[in-house]
């Protein structure tokens, strides 16, 4: 099965690529990958909250894309191809 058109593969961005994969991805792995993506983030949340940082981590999701977009940009397209190479791998 082959999840990338070959010609928008190059031209897109991985937030693309994720979102054309998981419509025609098995949904029940999209389901699985999108869930532990939830918890880790709320164990994230709970970390932060447990360290007093969760005014901090606020005020950094606020800011963070504009005061470093690029490093905003690689972590967010390293999110998203990190998920997409699972959901791909099950799928196979």
């Amino acid at each position: 099965m082959n999840l990338f058109d070959d010609d928008d593969y190059m031209v897109s961005t991985p937030k693309d690529n994720f979102f054309s994969i998981i419509k025609s991805a098995n949904q029940n792995i999209v389901e699985m990958e999108v869930t532990k993506i939830f918890e880790r983030l709320a164990v994230a949340e709970k970390l932060l909250e447990d360290n007093g940082l969760d005014k901090k981590y606020e005020q950094m999701v606020n800011t963070f894309a504009i005061s470093d977009p690029q490093e905003y940009d690689e972590r967010l397209n390293s999110l998203f191809i990190e998920t997409v190479g699972n959901i791909v791998t099950q799928c196979e």
